[in-house]
């Protein structure tokens, strides 16, 4: 109780405007209150555990997912980081709720994003609200998720066979950056267990990430094709980005989350030093926003370049931005600046302090804490809206600010 005080009199003093922090960097800052209002009013709207908030339709309306959507387990993480920030015990209760409701997920192996959906609302049940009954599910998930994973290839299948945006490249064994994330999944359940099995699968996907999925520049490929035979590379592609050899934001981000999450788990400081030059790569870029919250793709609208799927020209006369980019990576920075000095810390900072304002914030919204961010451009979904795991980031990292 008394940590639980602690951290809700740290998020105070930082969320109230003057203290100890640059008027100019916090026109409009948010408060615990604003944020559990949306939470509140989130809850009102949707009783069903079955039906989880993702996003809105176009009239503002809450549109809900099904539990095996990739984004089912966010929800969930959300009420355990209210938990965590306010030590409240109405956040546990209804974290569990929602929790309790992906149970079937731990059996579930039909695509790669059970790291996703079991990590982010099990894992933080663990590590949160300490239930220990959850380390079974959390083995059990991770089971499922190897069944995924190629030797040969060194890597976990994302999806099934799958094509490319031009229509006639064909996927086989496609394997996309948002992968790394799942890895976490596989760490604790190698502690949990005592099984290596979950560890190695993991220390592999991570090798042979760094060695296909990365450019001399850091930046990443989004998809990564291999022949599951011979482990080959058959393609590298976007399917969300701008182009096949841009650099998708929220791609980067999940990058640096991976690779510094990698470390945490290994102490192998080439995966440090791999997410360091990823960042360096992301705030260093000649195309980041001075606010720092990334445009959907760092290439976008560049001059001469154009995407070859086809595309609405009147939307590149406004880039749109994309929060939840701008959400992981200030979470994962927060975590590389435990280990890698101050700088980090600062520009994560930065990064939240942009958030902050009522230029992000869903005060237009009833049922999101930020707006302004991207689905999926190429698809013509979710395009400038908020986005629940937008929320999801900007709460891990307050809560990681607080607690690193």
């Amino acid at each position: 109780m008394v940590r639980s005080l602690a951290v809700v009199i740290l998020l105070v003093i930082f969320l109230l405007p003057g203290c100890a922090v640059k008027k100019e960097r916090t026109p409009a800052p948010v408060t615990m209150s604003f944020i559990s209002q949306q939470m509140n009013n989130t809850l009102k709207e949707q009783q069903d555990p079955t039906k989880i908030p993702r996003t809105v339709l176009s009239d503002g309306s809450l549109r809900t997912v099904n539990i095996y959507n990739w984004a089912s387990g966010f929800f969930a993480g959300n009420l355990w980081y209210m938990y965590g920030l306010t030590g409240n015990a109405k956040w546990k209760e209804e974290a569990m709720k929602w929790t309790e409701a992906l149970d079937t997920i731990q059996y579930f192996s039909g695509h790669h994003d059970v790291g996703f959906m079991i990590n982010c609302s099990y894992g933080n049940g663990l590590e949160i609200g300490g239930i220990d009954r959850y380390e079974q599910i959390i083995v059990q998930a991770a089971v499922s998720l190897s069944k995924r994973y190629n030797e040969k290839v060194g890597a976990i299948k994302s999806w099934d066979y799958n094509k490319s945006w031009d229509g006639e490249t064909e996927w086989f064994y496609p394997v996309i950056i948002d992968n790394m994330m799942n890895l976490e999944l596989l760490f604790k359940a190698s502690e949990i267990s005592g099984d290596p099995r979950y560890y190695h699968i993991a220390v592999r996907h991570a090798e042979t990430t760094m060695a296909n999925h990365y450019r001399d520049d850091f930046s990443s490929y989004h998809v990564v094709d291999y022949d599951s035979i011979t482990g080959k590379v058959n393609d590298r592609a976007t399917a969300q980005g701008f182009t096949d050899n841009s650099s998708w934001a929220r791609g980067q981000a999940w990058g640096i989350y991976g690779f510094v999450m990698t470390y945490r788990f290994t102490k192998d400081r080439r995966y440090l030093e791999f997410a360091e030059k990823i960042a360096q790569y992301i705030l260093k870029h000649q195309n980041l926003p001075d606010d720092k919250v990334p445009y959907w793709d760092y290439q976008a609208g560049e001059a001469g370049l154009k995407p070859e799927w086809d595309y609405d020209p009147e939307l590149f006369k406004t880039i749109p931005r994309d929060v939840s980019a701008a959400a992981i990576t200030a979470s994962a920075l927060y975590e590389l600046g435990r280990y890698s000095g101050k700088a980090y810390r600062k520009a994560a900072d930065e990064i939240l302090q942009s958030l902050l304002s009522d230029k992000y914030l869903a005060r237009d919204n009833p049922y999101f804490i930020l707006d302004h961010s991207v689905g999926s451009i190429p698809h013509g979904v979710e395009i400038d809206v908020p986005i629940v795991f937008a929320d999801y980031y900007f709460l891990e990292a307050l809560y990681r600010k607080h607690r690193y």
